[in-house]
C-alpha cells in the first residue's frame, strides 16, 4: 500500500555538508491527480510540496511545485537567491528522474500485482 493522507515520512540525507532530517506529512491527497506534503520538522522555516499528475497519450506528466522559506531572515533570503533555489531545483529534478525510471521499470509493475 502506498502512503495515505495524514501519514508522515522522515527523510535523512547529507545536504550542503550537513546531515539533515525532514519530517513531512501528507496533508492533501487526490489519488491519480495530486498530493501535497508539508514539513512538520526540518531545516526550513516552512516547506510545502505539491505534486500534480496529468495523463498524456504516452504516459503521465508530473508537475512539482516546491514552496519553501529558509530560516535566518535576510541571510536566509540571500542564501535562497544565491544557492538554495538552484540546489533544490537540481535535487528535485534528479529525484524525479529516479522515480520516473523506477515507475517505468518492471520492478514497479511486480509490486502492484
Amino acid at each position: 500500500m502506498l502512503i495515505q493522507q495524514g501519514e508522515t515520512v522522515i527523510w535523512q540525507a547529507k545536504h550542503l555538508y550537513k546531515t539533515r532530517m525532514l519530517k513531512v506529512m501528507i496533508t492533501a491527497m487526490r489519488p491519480y491527480e495530486s498530493f501535497t506534503d508539508e514539513m512538520k520538522e526540518g531545516s526550513f522555516k516552512s516547506m510545502k510540496h505539491h505534486h500534480y499528475f496529468k495523463p498524456i497519450d504516452n504516459g503521465t506528466i508530473m508537475i512539482d511545485e516546491f514552496i519553501f522559506e529558509s530560516p535566518y531572515g535576510v541571510i536566509g533570503k540571500l542564501a535562497n537567491r544565491l544557492v538554495l533555489t538552484k540546489y533544490m531545483r537540481t535535487l528535485l529534478q534528479q529525484r524525479n528522474k529516479i522515480i520516473k525510471d523506477y515507475a517505468e521499470s518492471h520492478r514497479w509493475k511486480t509490486v502492484l500485482q
